[in-house]
């Protein structure tokens, strides 16, 4: 799998959009993004900007609340939720997503030294189960910067977790200061085969720009689009924009300059500014003739990307063009050239340009293994603080007492809570499971009626005993033919033993401590 980089990286104020970014006085107000925008650690909703920040009770259910005392700190980057507990495997946040729908994932992260160390701990983030990057901000948390990282990635159920791990590095506790799940329209980065694959960005930038970011209102999907300047000549755009124009729709601000050049010079771009490791990426540029709209406002050249030839004959009118490759390898410094075609009446220019490091997916648990052990960590008053996110992946990552195969789809093999402290009850879901192989629940507080388990017939181990389970064996228990210990003792079950189960040859039955008939 192709290495990990850090993608986006900026400084704290502008993290957010500052007053030029906001609707003008008097004029209506933009409607808020589609999604989730989440304060880590916040004890209340706040407004930064146009966004209105929320906080994350009902997102998550482990970690801590803390906050940064600090002058002139933006609201947002003032609170976070860290991970004291480093029993647990991984700590995650869940939102209700829609299945198919593409969203950008975005993690913010300014440490502030709330833990009174020096510097920020080094932690790895996961994204429905595939492990996304290392989280390292050492370096701009010495520029008193924060980081951010974004992915764009599609619902693959009914919830996405976000979650952060520790590595064997990790030296003090992982903390988060914000998370954003923004809703994107379907016709935006549609070419990527999402079912095996997310995208990460590496860069976002409207070129021949200086000062703020752009982002909504003025990208109405809150992109952050920074700018970037080098040594060629900028250029205003004249003409109208429009970002429906465009595919993946940019903010008509992010092209209303460009990079430019004289008539029949090559144009040569070196961007992104860091080097790229060897990898698959998607690119994706934008161009806009910057005169007023006429016949005569156009220009075509050649475009290549590192040597090879993107796109040949582009006609960059008034309009407005996008052109991509979606599965493109790069690595080191990379350089766009741009060259004039022999008959264009002015240079060639460009406007803007998003690159992505396309990240391959790290397998899939089986849908009906992902929703019964999520009915399971609903029914327990007190499951282990990991039980968030996939029960699976990433492998050596899965839910505390959760062992899972290998290969795809992934399958639950067996849970062990053993004297775990455990109370509440099983779901019926739990019946499900049927790649379960044992079940060790003893010795915890467990209490309702044991569900049909029939459909688990790789079921070879079941150990119960020591709980509070009430009602009757279901008869479906005598038709698990793999099953070889079966302890029920203990509880306060009632009825009769099924006979299929006191006479089954080579089964462990303990039931002792009941009040059978």
């Amino acid at each position: 799998m192709p290495s990990r980089i850090t993608f986006l990286v900026v400084a704290a104020a502008a993290l957010f959009p500052t007053s030029s970014s906001q609707q003008p006085a008097g004029a209506p107000a933009a409607p808020q993004p589609r999604g989730f925008y989440i304060s880590c650690g916040s004890a209340k909703d706040l407004q930064a900007g146009s966004i209105k920040w929320v906080r994350d009770e009902g997102f998550t259910a482990v970690g801590n609340a803390s906050t940064i005392d600090k002058p002139d700190l933006l609201p947002v980057l003032a609170t976070l939720r860290f991970f004291p507990d480093a029993t647990a495997r991984k700590y995650c946040y869940e939102l209700p997503v829609v299945k198919g729908t593409r969203y950008l994932v975005r993690t913010t992260y300014f440490y502030g030294g709330f833990d009174g160390g020096k510097d920020p701990p080094v932690f790895d983030q996961i994204i429905d189960g595939t492990r996304w990057s290392a989280v390292n901000t050492t370096d701009n948390y010495r520029r008193g910067m924060s980081t951010y990282f974004e992915m764009v990635a599609e619902g693959q159920g009914r919830s996405m977790s976000v979650c952060l791990a520790r590595r064997p590095e990790t030296a003090s506790s992982p903390f988060i200061s914000a998370l954003e799940v923004i809703d994107l329209d379907d016709s935006m980065y549609n070419t990527t085969d999402y079912e095996r694959y997310a995208m990460s960005t590496v860069a976002r930038s409207r070129f021949g720009s200086k000062g703020e970011i752009v982002s909504y209102p003025d990208d109405q999907y809150n992109r952050y689009w920074a700018p970037f300047a080098d040594a060629n000549p900028a250029v205003e755009s004249h003409s109208s924009i429009s970002p429906d124009d465009f595919w993946n729709q940019p903010p008509a601000k992010a092209l209303k300059a460009g990079v430019t050049t004289s008539r029949g010079k090559n144009l040569t771009v070196r961007w992104p500014p860091a080097e790229l490791p060897a990898a698959t990426y998607y690119v994706a540029l934008y161009f806009q003739d910057p005169r007023t709209a006429s016949a005569y406002s156009w220009r075509v050249f050649d475009v290549a990307v590192n040597g090879q030839q993107f796109f040949r004959g582009l006609n960059a009118s008034a309009a407005g063009v996008m052109v991509y490759s979606n599965m493109m390898q790069l690595s080191g410094k990379t350089e766009i050239l741009l060259t004039p075609n022999a008959t264009s009446p002015v240079g060639p220019l460009i406007n803007a340009g998003e690159i992505y490091q396309i990240v391959p997916l790290g397998g899939k648990t089986a849908t009906r293994d992902v929703v019964a052990m999520g009915d399971l960590a609903r029914s327990l008053k007190n499951p282990p603080p990991d039980w968030a996110g996939d029960p699976c992946l990433p492998p050596q990552l899965s839910w505390t007492g959760v062992v899972c195969s290998p290969g795809s789809p992934v399958r639950v093999l067996s849970l062990d809570l053993k004297n775990h402290g455990l109370s509440g009850s099983l779901p019926d879901s739990i019946g499900n499971l049927t790649g379960m192989q044992t079940i060790n629940l003893s010795g915890n507080k467990l209490s309702g009626s044991i569900p049909d388990l029939g459909g688990m017939r790789t079921l070879t181990v079941l150990h119960l005993d020591g709980n509070q389970f009430s009602g009757t064996i279901k008869p479906s228990m005598e038709t698990l033919i793999n099953l070889k210990e079966l302890y029920l003792n203990n509880n306060n079950l009632t009825g009769k033993i099924p006979d299929g189960l006191e006479n089954k040859p080579g089964l462990d039955l303990r039931t002792e401590g009941n009040k059978f008939e």
